[in-house]
């Protein structure tokens, strides 16, 4: 057996680990998830954004939500924009791809709407972009990053800084932290109803 196997998956356990020990993060994760909840109950939104592989991560999170997570119930409405290829290929023609999210932010946000941001460097222009958009809206904002929180640093109302500078490891507890904040989303705004 290749010894990377079991390599990467002690360094992915450890990531977690280390997510776990942190208590500031998870009671972080635990006000996040609760302010989702009253935006829901208040018929808001949350939308996400991100780049590549933090790109899919906002569709797959976006869609727990607005799909289901563990049961069946009604659709929360919550969207990842970089979903639309064909206004991304035309704001990108038209302006520059740093100004991709922003400019959908500024269509699709409100006032008490919600933004996931992710960028494991917390660097990229467009994610960025967005966050400043959605500030301005009056949307509240969520940046999701690695260990050094880059130029998101004082830009987000709340900041997941992942204890770890490896790409792949952050994105894999992006997840993590993202399908928690689901299920007790999905959990508040429609009480329990998971299979014992």
């Amino acid at each position: 057996m290749h010894p990377r196997i079991e390599e990467m998956i002690s360094q992915s356990i450890a990531a977690k680990q280390a997510v776990l020990a942190d208590k500031a993060l998870l009671a972080m994760v635990d006000d996040i998830a609760n302010h989702c909840i009253k935006i829901f109950q208040e018929d808001g939104k949350v939308l996400f954004c991100g780049n590549g592989g933090s790109a899919a991560d906002a569709q797959h999170l976006a869609t727990e939500l607005s799909g289901r997570f563990y049961f069946d119930r009604p659709p929360l409405f919550s969207e990842a924009l970089n979903a639309n290829t064909a206004f991304i290929t035309a704001v990108g023609n038209d302006y520059g791809f740093d100004h991709i999210f922003a400019r959908m932010a500024r269509a699709a946000g409100r006032a008490g709407d919600v933004l996931f941001a992710l960028s494991t460097s917390g660097n990229s222009p467009n994610v960025l972009n967005a966050i400043e958009a959605a500030r301005e809206i009056g949307m509240k904002t969520i940046g999701m990053t690695g260990a050094s929180g880059g130029k998101m640093i004082d830009r987000c109302d709340w900041l997941i800084r992942i204890p770890s500078s490896d790409t792949p490891r952050i994105q894999e507890c992006h997840m993590m932290i993202g399908h928690l904040i689901c299920e007790l989303v999905e959990e508040g705004v429609f009480g329990d109803q998971k299979e014992p």
